[in-house]
């Protein structure tokens, strides 16, 4: 008798240690199952929403939520129980940096120059938390190579640049150099007007890359800006398909439904583990290259199709 009680006892500990596995493993499981993933929008406007609506499309397939609030409305509460913020656009990322507590942030629709600047710091509150960007520019070296698949012939790329992103530079002359192109730049300074630097550039340049950089390409400078690369019979190279319809020979962009793929992608590999973990920040992965047959034809160049260009650069639609 003696001696069958600590075998007794010893079954029951085994038993009881066995129960409290199960137990953590069901409450990973359920964390894994079940996550609330709060997506905040700079604004109410299409781009926005289309990455949303994306995101929700791919989360309604499973036990995941996908909640959608504004960074006006944006309040400490508002993220209570979310597993994963992600900021559409920098309005909503400055929002949720605000917040004195917040789960890991993806933000995506941003510019690299913003989150390698301000933005990472900001959100991680001192690496304190977990955060990662998908940029809504383009890597130099695709730029690059679609200007030597669209433009064989081409030997000097023109860019204009606001101060804040004259770091940018060296990234850029780098990257054209392994298409054999030169780079023809210019800064423009905080007080300087836009004709006189783009003169500058458009006199020595083929091309006109554009860069998404507020202080050059903004609603009030792009007729502008267009109106006088056509003076000079220089095509521009955008990074938007607004800014093909604008006037831009061609483009190379990611669309908000291409953005709100990957997002989705990424967010599903994150919240499946315990703790959230995001991949490092990264350009876009699904893009397209727009042209507009118009400015084309004016400007006299025949390019390879849309389709044709997005397959020598890998992707696409």
């Amino acid at each position: 008798m003696t001696a069958w009680l600590p075998r007794r006892r010893t079954m029951l500990q085994r038993i009881l240690r066995l129960g409290l596995a199960c137990a953590c493993l069901a409450l990973v499981s359920a964390q894994a199952v079940a996550a609330r993933v709060m997506v905040v929008l700079s604004d109410d406007s299409a781009p926005y929403q289309e990455v949303y609506q994306v995101i929700r499309a791919y989360l309604d397939d499973s036990a995941h939520e996908a909640v959608r609030t504004y960074a006006g409305e944006l309040t400490a509460t508002s993220v209570n129980g979310a597993r994963l913020a992600v900021a559409v656009g920098v309005q909503a990322a400055e929002s949720l940096a605000a917040l004195p507590a917040r789960p890991p942030v993806l933000a995506v629709l941003v510019p690299r120059a913003w989150y390698t600047r301000i933005g990472r710091v900001r959100l991680s509150d001192g690496d304190r938390r977990n955060v990662s960007a998908i940029y809504l520019d383009q890597p130099f070296e695709r730029q690059a190579q679609l200007i030597r698949q669209a433009f064989p012939e081409a030997r000097r790329v023109g860019v204009l640049l606001g101060a804040e992103q004259g770091g940018l530079v060296g990234e850029l002359d780098e990257a054209l150099r392994t298409q054999r192109l030169g780079l023809v730049h210019q800064i423009l300074a905080a007080d300087e007007r836009l004709i006189t630097p783009l003169e500058n550039v458009l006199s020595g340049a083929e091309l006109l890359l554009a860069v998404p950089d507020p202080r050059v390409f903004n609603r009030n400078t792009a007729q502008s800006l267009f109106l006088t690369s056509y003076r000079y019979r220089v095509p521009v190279l955008g990074y938007s398909r607004s800014l093909t319809r604008a006037g831009a020979l061609l483009s190379l962009h990611s669309s908000p439904a291409q953005i709100g793929r990957q997002t989705a992608e990424w967010v599903k590999g994150a919240i499946e583990g315990v703790p959230v973990n995001l991949p490092p920040p990264a350009y876009p992965a699904y893009f397209s290259v727009s042209i507009n047959e118009q400015v084309a034809r004016s400007l006299g160049f025949t390019l390879p199709p849309e389709a044709e260009l997005e397959k020598r650069l890998g992707g696409g639609r």
